[in-house]
């Protein structure tokens, strides 16, 4: 057994402190290590315990036990939690606690979601009760959602701003610049579909609409892993 074992042993959490750095200490160790046994302990002793509380804690605090099934629920997303644990890149420099709470928060927003659709599909016309129980909870959460909704877009301008450091052709150089421009520009513009966005494109580039695709699709693939990243919690 690790280092990791004996350290963990000697330290207990705290009352107040369910996820500590011991935790975060398990869960790097259990992403490392190839010894079953290891992972073994280091799951049933340390990470399970505390996705417990943690998912627990969120569904407390962020009103989710409204939703239907909330036990059956809370199991299911802590057995997947565990399918992702092997997910977490402690180089990313994004700690456990963040990484696995917002996505463990995002798992239940996306419930909700799918609980109100189904609603909205079942509820009957003359029993509004059950549909205004769940719309209640999605409004609860709205401050939450722009709030997360604006710091997207302030790491999606901070990222592209860093693109353009990096060495691109001419013509990508060109197509970044003038989405630039739509985006900050889009409360002055109409923009009806997506045939005007490249009107828009080639006026401001000068291309032509084959250059413009083609590098709208390398723009397009670091886009895609800019956002994987920020839905798996690592930015």
């Amino acid at each position: 057994m690790t280092q990791q074992k004996k350290t963990a042993t000697r330290r207990k959490k705290s009352k107040n402190q369910y996820f500590t750095k011991v935790h975060e200490n398990a869960i790097i160790q259990y992403c490392v290590s190839d010894e079953k046994s290891e992972k073994t302990f280091l799951y049933t002793e340390y990470i399970q315990p505390a996705f417990s509380e943690m998912v627990d804690k969120i569904v407390y605090t962020y009103k989710f036990t409204s939703l239907p099934n909330i036990d059956y629920l809370k199991d299911d997303c802590k057995i997947w939690l565990t399918t992702i644990l092997n997910k977490y890149d402690p180089a990313k420099r994004s700690k456990a606690f963040s990484y696995f709470s917002v996505i463990t928060k995002n798992w239940f927003i996306h419930k909700v979601k799918q609980n109100s659709k189904k609603l909205r599909r079942e509820v009957e016309i003359d029993n509004p009760n059950i549909m205004l129980k769940n719309e209640e909870l999605i409004i609860e959460h709205e401050y939450e959602s722009k709030r997360e909704h604006a710091e997207f877009w302030a790491h999606l301008f901070t990222e592209i701003d860093s693109w353009e450091a990096m060495n691109l052709k001419e013509n990508e150089y060109k197509v970044l610049a003038a989405i630039k421009i739509l985006f900050e520009s889009c409360d002055e513009i109409e923009i009806f579909n997506k045939k005007a966005i490249y009107l828009y494109i080639r006026e401001i580039t000068g291309l032509n609409t084959k250059q413009i695709v083609n590098n709208l699709n390398k723009i397009r693939a670091r886009y895609r892993k800019f956002k994987h990243k920020w839905e798996e919690g690592k930015i």
